[in-house]
């Protein structure tokens, strides 16, 4: 192990706060990675890491080294790419809600992975905000409006909204005309992983937003078991268009309430502002862009 791996390793040592996920992250043993950051103290004649039983961090020496590992791996990478157009390639992980994965990334990949086949490619799917650089994720695709996280982010577009029920609801409930006919009604409450609190239904209503909490017997923190809910006639939901494209399609679901759709939701891509990205994070972040400009959202 050269000097310039050292340096990365410690790098993803001080980012995953853990030798086991950083060894794992670079392919290496773990005893690899112990031994090469112990020989990289010795020949600084510092101590960079401080260690317990659950997790590593950097000291106020190693904060600084870490800084200076990387401007200098991230002025190498790009240097190197310059000089041999080098190929974007390495591990690119990405965390984005399942669905919008299933939707609209994984039957574009074939295009993705071909242009790019050095690229390899893993998906993690939440709902949370993670922690990019302490979990080791390069790329996070999420929708809704975001707080403020350190992060730079991308818009990448912007979501339609839908309300709907299952046609054996709206038989027992009616089909109501405007909003103001929702008394009476239920809907499936979703409960928001921010706040705790079941989200309103929202309706644009004479150029203005409405909020309206109905009745909820059911309340819910998944989005695949509030639409299977709206499935089974247990109240109205509102949620991207796309997610019920089929159900509408196919009858299982109707749409509640057109004329007063609730406010789009924008779909973001955030990743880390402390470093140069790297080129395979580069080209994603292009291709997805391209991606969602064109797609039906």
């Amino acid at each position: 192990m050269d000097r310039l791996d050292r340096m990365r390793l410690f790098v993803r040592v001080v980012e995953r706060g853990s030798f086991t996920a950083a060894a794992a992250d670079l392919g290496i043993p773990r005893s690899t990675a112990t031994e090469g950051m112990k020989a990289l103290e010795a020949a600084l004649g510092a101590r960079l890491l401080d260690r317990t039983t659950r997790h590593v961090a950097a000291t106020l020496d190693g904060q600084d080294y870490y800084r200076r590992c990387l401007a200098i791996l991230a002025d190498l990478e790009e240097a190197e790419g310059a000089l041999r157009n080098a190929e974007p390639h390495g591990l690119l992980r990405v965390d984005a809600h399942g669905l919008i994965t299933r939707t609209f990334l994984l039957p574009h990949l074939p295009d993705f992975l071909d242009r790019y086949p050095r690229i390899d490619l893993h998906f993690g799917q939440s709902d949370r905000l993670v922690d990019l650089v302490r979990e080791g994720v390069d790329v996070v695709i999420r929708a809704g409006q975001l707080a403020d996280s350190g992060l730079i982010s991308r818009r990448l577009g912007v979501i339609s909204e839908i309300t709907v029920a299952s046609p054996a609801y709206i038989e027992k409930h009616g089909m109501p005309a405007t909003p103001d006919d929702l008394a009476g009604h239920e809907m499936i409450g979703f409960v928001s992983s921010r706040t705790g609190e079941v989200l309103p239904l929202e309706f644009m209503q004479q150029g203005h937003l409405r909020e309206l909490r109905l009745p909820a017997r059911i309340t819910v923190d998944n989005s695949d078991t509030m639409a299977d809910l709206a499935r089974r006639g247990w109240g109205l939901v509102q949620a991207p268009r796309y997610r019920f494209a089929q159900d509408l399609a196919e009858g299982r679901l109707v749409e509640v309430l057109g004329a007063f759709p609730p406010s789009p939701t924008p779909l973001s891509a955030l990743y880390p502002q402390n470093r140069q990205l790297a080129h395979r994070v580069r080209v994603f972040l292009d291709w997805i862009t391209g991606l969602f400009q064109t797609a039906a959202l």
